[in-house]
């Protein structure tokens, strides 16, 4: 195992055919306006944990809900998990505001989010 830990979930990210309506319905369930509301994506802050809503999922690949985790050193951990039998689904990228994330996917076809704040 190397050093480089996770923070915990910081961030789940939705995918949604109607985005008002599902706005609606997550702006009931979480009790709180939106901190991001653009017609490509919504976002939350709740708890310490971002919410976001993606229209479409973003493409092919978004096909449920992604859980990413925050990560001191994105291109350690994804070395990491691949190394572990991990395959990279999306490289780390610039996401705004300092933000790089990527997504792997485990032995079973699941998706894995990492994300690192600089």
């Amino acid at each position: 195992m190397s050093t480089s830990t996770t923070n915990g979930i910081k961030t789940v990210l939705h995918p949604v055919t109607d985005l008002d309506k599902a706005k609606t319905v997550y702006t009931a369930l979480l009790g709180v306006e939106p901190s991001a509301d653009s017609p490509y994506y919504v976002g939350y802050e709740v708890g310490g944990q971002h919410i976001g809503l993606v229209p479409g999922g973003a493409g092919p690949s978004m096909t449920a809900p992604v859980v990413y985790w925050e990560v001191p050193n994105i291109e350690a951990k994804l070395a990491e998990v691949t190394a572990a039998g991990g395959v990279v689904n999306e490289p780390a990228r610039e996401v705004g505001g300092g933000r790089r994330v990527a997504t792997v996917t485990d032995p079973d076809g699941n998706v894995l989010g990492v994300l690192q704040d600089s």
